[in-house]
């Protein structure tokens, strides 16, 4: 009776084993999908970033280009002047507004993964 008691428990203990393993290799599936997900996320608000750095920085160069255009004509005195201020306060408005979208993109974290960080903090704080 002692040997079939025995043997009883053993394919349980192998079998709940078994279990958690495969529910530990279910759970890293599904943090590598969410973030899959959220690097995919974080990707696309990567580029949106760099697009939009890269059209402050056009906008930043035709205000300097202006500028200095507008220095000449401003010396020969004539009406022309006008329009190159006007574009020169445009083009500079337009790269000071581009940058401080960009900050509030970074300021608003879309660059982080904060699903995933709690979940992995969550799971942490199960294991331990």
């Amino acid at each position: 009776m002692d040997k079939s008691a025995s043997s009883h428990q053993g394919p349980g203990l192998i079998a709940s084993i078994a279990g958690l393993a495969r529910n530990a290799v279910g759970l890293m599936l599904s943090r590598l999908e969410l973030a899959s997900i959220e690097l995919s996320e974080v990707r696309n608000h990567l580029l949106q970033l760099v697009v939009i750095f890269a059209l402050a920085m056009v906008a930043g160069l035709f205000a300097i280009a202006y500028g200095s255009v507008l220095v000449v004509f401003l010396a020969w005195d004539s009406l022309g002047w006008k329009i190159l201020l006007i574009m020169t306060a445009v083009f500079a408005l337009l790269a000071v507004w581009l940058v401080m979208h960009a900050r509030a993109m970074l300021r608003q974290g879309k660059l982080s993964l904060p699903a995933t960080m709690a979940e992995l903090k969550a799971d942490r704080d199960m294991l331990i």
